[in-house]
């Protein structure tokens, strides 16, 4: 149930930082505790999902890029992407640190 509320909470407020941004400047700080309480709630127990976490994270916008040369709908849907790519990235984030959590654990028994 968590995670359906966190993934449709992170795509709204993706969308709604897309037509938003200007009247509310704390959007991408929203988007990456979204992503980090999604990282930490649910992380990933494969290493091939979190790796693909990773490189999403870090091409997500490049891709996001190619989308302005689209008219009238480009600029809102690299816009999406971009601000999606922000939650990917929290995501990225808290699977790091649950990672390296669970070695310490290990480590430390």
């Amino acid at each position: 149930m968590v995670a359906k509320v966190l993934t449709f909470g992170s795509v709204g407020v993706a969308l709604a930082a897309v037509f938003l941004s200007a009247q509310f400047a704390y959007f991408p700080l929203v988007l990456l505790v979204l992503g980090l309480a999604w990282g930490f709630m649910q992380p990933a127990e494969d290493v091939s999902t979190r790796v693909a976490f990773y490189v999403l994270a870090f091409t997500l916008p490049t891709i996001a890029d190619h989308l302005d040369v689209i008219p009238m709908a480009g600029a809102y849907a690299n816009g999406f992407l971009d601000n999606f790519a922000v939650v990917i990235a929290g995501v990225a984030i808290g699977n790091v640190f649950v990672v390296l959590m669970n070695q310490l654990k290990a480590a430390a028994a």
